[in-house]
């Protein structure tokens, strides 16, 4: 029996350049008790399909029906949605910290959901609340449950927002990104909190993610979203096994969990369409591989197979898969006159220790780094793995010279840092690049792109006025930007095109080392390629030596020479990318690969046969 059922919705949303077209006739039915997955790139109506459900979105023209549990929830008044909201379909949002208010402690917050919805004393709120901190795993919930939430980490923050759609009992859950930008084993962790509640409380879930492979791994149905519309339906273990619309087929192309060694991604080309004024015909069109002329002139028809999957699509037959496309081979590593191998950085016995009592207090000693041994060889890309807290990011900025060590020696492009002036640092500074995990936000909104890649330009001086424009515009070209976007504002590029001005950015001064802080976990599969396939191709080009740090095993596996593996402050395991996949010898890396493999969806395989097509609309 279908616990949501929702039928030929569509959403229009007014702005000041037009009206946004968010979704359009989507229907699809959550069964009790499953876990329906909601897959597609940013911008593609996931999330703005479940707040519409949730009646979160005040100010949009919805149409069709979302039937839940037999109501109407796009019917009802505003005091009979907040009657559901909680009660009856909980949230889990992406961003914990953001959702959880800062003033107040995370008990406080869970007992004011219970106190909205329930008449009980503020004994038993707190109580119910202490009861299910402790079923999704927080240690010792009576004390945590008058934290405030910077107390938290990352993914402890999401068990509390699961603990807070928990706590009443909800018959439906949306889980909107849940996992995204969390270390894998917090991941595995999370996801098997979800599956206890389904088996424990018979929960339905509906979650909302870019992750494909955790999609085949947990979800029963998938539904595939892209510019507002359904792509694609099906159960998981033939959506993910044979996708039936070429959009499908290219999220999983773009995937770094298919590795093949030597081999570039194979990304989606080109960008989503604007939403103000969607095309005539199919939507994906213009960056399908398999595009036919009708495709451009007519929507497509919906053709439903005998093993339940449909597709909005013209192709009858299944879709071509690209070919790999395999990378140049990579220039020989430079070496010195000894014929030994270049070293950009030399770390020996670094060590990094905190007071945690602050200014006016005593505080017990902290060791972040303990014992770092490291070298990083001309032209390669090292990459620095482990969970939140082992100390990556501590380390890069050490390296860096953001952080000085407490102990121990750091020699970068052959300078010990520890010796330079002001005068030698600002020098050293050109030699050694950044690039952070959020493209957004590490970019000035209120500067345009030509400030902000010439910048350095300026701070070194090193050129001015059209000189300088022109040095930008080259860099904007060289990272696959248009050079004609030199005045435009953060806001106006997508999430792929800010990481490329920040790599534009940090290529300005031709460094010897750049570091990149997670630069892609927040990026869809398929811009996540592109940007993947920029570095490595920058590399070979420019020969350029990378600090890859990243929690996305897959990412690492295939963009890096050699993998370092951090756990409490120390380097466990140091080896070549294969070599750590293929036979890991600490048992942490074990650990940590185990915990990103998602089996693969599985199923028969018979013929799948087209059992009905529904036509779709004239232009």
């Amino acid at each position: 029996m279908a616990i949501l059922d929702a039928r030929n919705v569509s959403i229009r949303i007014p702005t000041e350049d037009g009206i946004v077209h968010a979704a359009r006739d989507v229907s699809f039915k959550v069964e009790a008790g499953e876990l329906f997955g909601i897959a597609g790139e940013s911008g593609s109506g996931k999330s703005v399909l479940t707040q519409a459900i949730m009646g979160l979105l005040p100010n949009a023209d919805i149409f069709g029906e979302v039937l839940f549990q037999g109501r109407n929830l796009l019917k009802l008044t505003e005091k009979e949605k907040r009657a559901i909201r909680g009660a009856q379909i909980g949230m889990i949002f992406q961003d914990p910290l953001s959702s959880l208010h800062p003033y107040y402690t995370i008990g406080s917050q869970i007992t004011e959901m219970i106190h909205t919805h329930e008449n009980v004393s503020r004994a038993d709120a707190r109580k119910r609340a202490i009861d299910i901190l402790g079923r999704v795993g927080i240690p010792a919930p009576e004390e945590r449950f008058d934290s405030y939430p910077h107390q938290f980490s990352g993914g402890m923050r999401q068990r509390v927002m699961i603990a807070m759609a928990l706590v009443l009992n909800p018959p439906l859950i949306i889980a909107d990104e849940p996992t995204t930008a969390l270390d894998v084993t917090v991941q595995k962790q999370i996801i098997g909190l979800i599956n206890d509640m389904r088996r424990e409380r018979g929960t339905t879930v509906i979650m909302i993610t870019h992750d494909l492979g955790l999609l085949s791994s947990i979800a029963d149905d998938v539904m595939v979203m892209y510019a507002g519309n359904r792509m694609e339906l099906g159960p998981s273990r033939t959506l993910f096994r044979e996708p039936a619309h070429p959009y499908t087929a290219g999220l999983l192309n773009s995937s770094p969990a298919n590795y093949t060694p030597g081999s570039d991604l194979v990304p989606i080309k080109g960008r989503p369409p604007s939403l103000l004024q969607p095309p005539s015909g199919c939507v994906f069109a213009p960056r399908c591989s398999n595009f036919m002329d009708i495709c451009a002139s007519r929507r497509p028809p919906l053709r439903i197979f005998d093993d339940g999957t449909q597709a909005l699509c013209w192709l009858e037959g299944g879709p071509a898969t690209p070919a790999t496309v395999k990378s140049q081979v990579a220039a020989a590593p430079e070496t010195n006159a000894g014929g030994e191998r270049e070293r950009v950085i030399v770390a020996r016995d670094v060590r990094l220790s905190y007071n945690t009592g602050g200014l006016f207090r005593s505080g017990k000693k902290l060791d972040v780094l303990q014992g770092i041994d490291l070298d990083l060889f001309k032209g390669e890309t090292l990459g620095l793995v482990g969970e939140s807290g082992c100390g990556k990011s501590t380390l890069a900025r050490v390296l860096a010279g953001l952080v000085p060590a407490t102990e121990g020696s750091v020699t970068l492009v052959g300078r010990s840092i520890a010796s330079l002036n002001a005068a030698e640092w600002r020098e050293m500074r050109k030699r050694v690049q950044l690039v952070f995990q959020d493209p957004f936000g590490s970019l000035n909104p209120r500067r345009r792109v030509s400030s902000i890649i010439g910048d350095p330009f300026r701070i070194h001086n090193i050129c001015s006025g059209k000189e300088c424009k022109q040095a930008v515009q080259r860099l904007m070209e060289t990272v696959g930007l248009n050079p004609e976007h030199y005045n435009r504002f953060p806001a106006e590029f997508s999430g792929g095109q800010r990481q490329r001005i920040g790599i534009a950015r940090a290529l300005a001064l031709n460094p010897d080392l750049i570091i990149f802080d997670e630069p892609v976990s927040a990026l869809d599969v398929s811009i996540q390629a592109q940007v993947l396939n920029l570095m490595r191709s920058l590399q070979k080009e420019l020969n350029l030596t990378y600090l890859f740090i990243s929690h996305d095993l897959s990412v690492v596996r295939h963009v890096c020479d050699r993998i370092a593996v951090m756990n409490k402050g120390r380097i466990v395991e140091l080896a070549n990318a294969e070599e750590v996949y293929r036979s890991p010898r600490d048992p942490y890396t074990r650990t940590l690969i185990d915990a990103s493999m998602h089996p693969r969806a599985s199923g028969d395989t018979a013929e799948r046969r087209l059992i009905k097509t529904i036509p779709g609309e004239a232009a």
